[in-house]
């Protein structure tokens, strides 16, 4: 312990509370019935100046800004969230001397932890940041903060694997790019936004969930019964066979084939699945073993209770052509030759061109790329309809991104290529009865690609999006189209990826839909 004079108690004693400067720290005294106690000025919410506050009961500051109370004498905030920094008090005489000795790192570091597990519970986006910090000056490895909300959250989330889940790994990936060597305040900055929308989003979509237990059984895993305890929608059976896995210390590249498999043996869940199994991957590899576990019961989970989309009656024709596809031709495509095509059709023209897949899928990643660039914005205001018609920008968004992880895991997985291929046709079909033929597309034209796309992954760092949905799906929308124009496709795919983000990252996103809404439980309410 290290003890530095802090002032005169006679003085402190007549004013009843000082500020006082000391090596570098603000710290203000009080001195009330139960003693003298010494605290930061600052509060720890938001820097306002505790010296302005007020003590009560002998022990009780009060920040007069928010009304956050702090008990100085057990270290206890009453009122709000962040913990406030106390120094031990000794008087000798009529001096006042504060033990400045800064804790062991470790105990830094576990009192940030704790306190982040509170603000993550609570969804304290301003605390998480905070903490995030305080992590970050105690010496401790950020990315660790991440695999603990991992390990905390994964059990909350009812339906398994979330969005919050899928835009880590690029929220990741844009964090490695700022994390340059010769660091300064922004360049800090620019590493904790990741780090604090993916555990926030995670907080989020937890938020005020129990825990849904995942089974504790063991069994030897089969690939072949893990896939079919998948599709009998049997969870206790299939974390069994997870668990063993596991246990036997298989990694997730092990598992990968079965999950790849289990997420496109059918038209499902809008393509989360797909998508999920190729960003799970990419979160495993970024932040290591640890999180293979909770990672794969969640996803485990959400492809278990992932819709059966091509069971619905406008998909139907998915496993009739399927089932044919070794008649596929080898028709050479362009993209255009799926726009304007019903489900039925697209799924028939894919199966003329199917057998050469890398043309296929060039031709089906344009058309979902030229859906994505004409997506009739006057839809999202329509407040008449049936519920099947309600359409966003986030719909078409979809068709790219779950494009992109076809492309992943039916190229590392060749016999998944129909499923991948036929399930993509199957977003240009169910999408093209929402777009305008008649949109300008040429004023969305992208000149400097690289430059774009640059300057876009930059303004995800201050978004200024509420929800996390919306940020999520541009997140994932822009690494994707980067990702697919790093893989060098078609020049007039590329241009139309390019364009249709463009359009989709500056036109309107109305996601609250009031008078629709009304108008449409009053008409099923009415015919039940």
């Amino acid at each position: 312990m290290t003890f530095v004079r802090a002032g005169s108690y006679s003085e402190l004693s007549e004013k009843g509370s000082a500020l006082v400067r000391l090596e570098g720290k603000q710290i203000v005294l009080f001195d009330g019935p139960k003693g003298v106690f010494a605290c930061n000025n600052r509060c720890p919410h938001e820097g306002f100046p505790l010296k302005e506050g007020k003590l009560t009961d002998g022990c009780i500051l009060t920040c007069n800004w928010h009304n956050w109370k702090f008990d100085l004498e057990s270290g206890d905030t009453l009122v709000g969230g962040d913990k406030l920094r106390r120094y031990p008090v000794q008087i000798d005489g009529d001096e006042i001397w504060l033990d400045l000795t800064e804790p062991p790192q470790q105990e830094k570091v576990a009192s940030a932890e704790a306190n982040l597990r509170e603000a993550v519970d609570k969804h304290e986006y301003d605390r998480i940041a905070r903490e995030l910090s305080r992590l970050r000056l105690a010496g401790a490895d950020p990315l660790e903060a991440l695999r603990k909300v991992i390990a905390w959250q994964h059990d909350r989330f009812e339906f398994g694997t979330t969005h919050a889940i899928a835009a880590a790994p690029d929220w990741l990936t844009i964090r490695a790019r700022f994390a340059v060597e010769d660091k300064d305040e922004a360049s800090d900055a620019a590493t904790l936004v990741p780090l604090v929308e993916s555990i926030g989003h995670l907080a989020w979509d937890a938020l005020r969930e129990p825990r849904f237990l995942f089974g504790e059984g063991v069994a030897p895993y089969d690939a072949e019964a893990f896939v079919a305890a998948i599709e009998a929608e049997d969870e206790d059976l299939a974390v069994s066979q997870l668990r063993g896995a596991l246990a036997d210390g298989m990694t997730f590249a092990d598992l990968e084939p079965a999950f790849a498999q289990a997420a496109l043996a059918h038209y499902a869940d809008f393509g989360h699945s797909a998508i999920y199994v190729l960003k799970t991957g990419q979160l495993i590899e970024a932040l290591g073993p640890a999180v293979t576990e909770p990672l794969l019961l969640a996803l485990t989970r959400s492809i278990i209770y992932s819709s059966r989309e091509d069971l619905l009656p406008e998909f139907r024709h998915y496993a009739v052509v399927l089932s044919r596809w070794a008649e596929a031709g080898v028709h050479k495509v362009e993209p255009m030759d799926f726009v304007g095509l019903s489900v039925e059709q697209a799924l028939e023209r894919t199966l003329q061109s199917g057998g050469a897949p890398a043309q296929t899928y060039q031709a089906l990643l344009g058309a979902n790329a030229h859906n994505l660039l004409t997506f009739d914005l006057s839809l999202q205001g329509r407040t008449e309809g049936a519920i099947s018609n309600n359409v966003s920008w986030l719909d078409f968004t979809h068709g790219v991104t779950f494009s992109n992880a076809v492309r992943h895991l039916c190229g590392k997985y060749p016999e998944l290529w129909p499923q991948g291929l036929l399930q993509m046709a199957c977003f240009v079909g169910r999408n093209t009865r929402f777009i305008d033929r008649n949109a300008d597309t040429g004023s969305w034209r992208v000149n400097d690609a690289e430059a774009f796309t640059r300057q876009n992954v930059e303004n995800l760092l201050d978004h200024g999006q509420f929800e996390y949905i919306v940020a999520c799906h541009q997140v994932k929308l822009i690494m994707a189209i980067e990702d697919e124009l790093a893989a060098a496709p078609d020049p007039k795919v590329g241009e139309t990826l390019l364009a249709g983000l463009n359009r989709f990252l500056n036109s309107p996103l109305k996601r609250r839909h009031s008078l629709r809404t009304a108008k449409q439980a009053m008409s099923f309410v009415a015919s039940e």
